[in-house]
């Protein structure tokens, strides 16, 4: 609708897969097909401050002045925001030879905690200690590839959208499922696309391959 479009940010020459909004300076990160990473000041009449390459990405919750992105080689890597240059590169943990085993579907930041979560297509969930970039925890998370991830605004849980059909409710501390929600049917061999907790009520919403958006109290 025209009259709720603020305006259109031009730059990525592909599909853009992802957003991240940051209201400490009011910046946002997109990432596309095209391979690039972008951080936009949208108010700005240039508002493209910086590229990176990169494919997933999200700003690290308790240091918004640097942001994680992670590749389809499957690394992943803090960068500084006001210096573009890399802080921290996660210790690849490849158990596998091929690389779409390794792919990141989907990479989160703690809200509270110096601790990234990345999906990845082999059906795992990993920790990354955000300091010394080395893995905290791996587990085979969901019966099929892990799509989606999103960490409730008061840090304690988890949640796992998978093409196996299901949403998983995950206790950070334990690293324990604690409940599971079959969500959506499936088409073309994939199911869940993205979770999303709401930032101040007790909702969950999930986006599937058969055309639903789901809220669940």
């Amino acid at each position: 609708e025209p009259n709720v479009l603020a305006g259109t940010l031009l730059a990525h020459t592909d599909a853009v897969w992802g957003l991240a909004y940051s209201g400490v300076k009011n910046h946002l990160l997109s990432c596309s097909a095209d391979g690039t990473i972008r951080l936009w000041n949208p108010p700005e009449k240039i508002p493209c401050i910086c590229t990176y390459n990169g494919e997933k990405v999200d700003f690290i919750g308790c240091d918004p002045a640097h942001m994680v992105a992670s590749f389809n080689t499957g690394s992943t890597v803090i960068y500084d925001l006001e210096t573009s240059q890399s802080v921290v590169m996660f210790s690849s943990q490849v158990e596998s030879g091929v690389q779409s085993n390794n792919h990141i579907n989907k990479v989160v930041s703690h809200p509270t905690l110096p601790v990234t979560i990345t999906a990845h297509e082999d059906r795992h969930i990993k920790f990354f200690d955000n300091k010394t970039g080395k893995m905290i925890h791996s587990m085979v998370a969901h019966l099929d590839a892990v799509t989606s991830l999103a960490v409730d605004p008061n840090g304690i849980y988890l949640m796992s959208g998978s093409h196996d059909c299901s949403i998983r409710l995950w206790n950070l501390d334990s690293k324990t499922c604690v409940q599971e929600i079959t969500a959506h049917r499936k088409k073309l061999d994939e199911s869940i696309y993205d979770v999303a907790f709401h930032p101040s009520k007790a909702y969950i919403a999930s986006a599937g391959a058969d055309a639903l958006a789901k809220v669940f109290v």
